[in-house]
């Protein structure tokens, strides 16, 4: 079962079992005009922009919740037009990177609203009813990459990870088990305690620790059965249907920054994707 969305991207298989990277999305030709201020030759000019703004959230010079500079500055700072700037921003707005306010500016998006949220959190009542889980840490502990979570995450087998699980609930109910790898190298303060005593979403808690901002999602969706673990954890009988759904996570110049499988209770919540949706 396959699903698409803005942000939500489901990539096939190789044949060793690793997820693709879809292809960069076809560009028509834009605005060819004065290749000043360090933009390279070779392709449309409003995508060189959106390339060093880019850069420039990669690198921190705008943080999550910032204003970005108006177009006109933009423009100014690259030696291009506004109305190249425009269709710059105007993708990476359709793209989540960044949000438009109206009568205040562009800003950096940031994981620390509820909006924000349940465009990673696709677990809903069977009656659509959208709801914030409370989050239990069930394990931590530093392991080394076995083979997939090495191709999931771009790291060699045997690096160092941070492995951990959570029991996410809803309305008190058990409904999601997430069993989350992340570098050592890009979370290395990441302890049992500081996730544990986190005030708001771990992607929040990503961004605001450790400087690394989730922009972009590769889910696969499967349907397994509950094996002992998942079934205590969940209050199932062994042999239960759940949904599987294999997340791997990327910043910035798709960087994979965390590798995720998600067991879903299905019995009272559905996995939902929207795509198309007018902002």
């Amino acid at each position: 079962m396959i699903h698409s969305s803005d942000l939500l991207e489901f990539t096939p298989m190789d044949k060793a079992g690793n997820l693709r990277r879809s292809g960069a999305s076809q560009v028509v030709a834009g605005d060819m005009r004065g290749q000043d201020q360090g933009i390279a030759l070779g392709s449309p000019l409003y995508q060189e922009v959106k390339r060093k703004l880019i850069d420039s959230l990669r690198g921190g010079e705008w943080k999550p919740a910032d204003v970005i500079p108006s177009e006109k500055q933009l423009a100014a700072r690259y030696g291009v037009s506004i109305g190249t700037v425009r269709k710059a921003v105007d993708e990476m707005v359709a793209e989540k990177l960044l949000v438009r306010h109206q009568g205040r500016g562009t800003y950096v998006v940031s994981h620390s609203n509820q909006r924000q949220f349940f465009y990673f959190f696709r677990i809903v009542g069977a009656d659509g009813t959208r709801q914030v889980p409370s989050v239990e840490l069930l394990h931590f502990a530093r392991t080394k990459a076995d083979a997939t979570q090495a191709a999931r995450l771009g790291v060699t087998p045997g690096a160092r990870l941070i492995s951990f699980v959570n029991k996410l609930s809803i309305a008190g109910a058990p409904a999601v088990i997430d069993e989350i790898a992340v570098s050592e190298a890009l979370f290395p303060e990441l302890t049992q305690q500081s996730l544990r005593e986190r005030p708001n979403t771990i992607y929040h808690f990503y961004q605001e620790r450790f400087g690394i901002s989730v922009v972009r999602i590769e889910e696969q969706i499967s349907a397994v059965t509950a094996d002992a673990f998942h079934a205590e954890t969940l209050g199932l009988a062994q042999g239960s249907p759940l949904l599987l759904i294999r997340r791997v996570a990327y910043t910035f110049r798709d960087q994979p920054v965390e590798y995720r499988n998600s067991y879903v209770n299905t019995k009272d919540h559905v996995y939902v994707c929207e795509s198309g949706r007018a902002e």
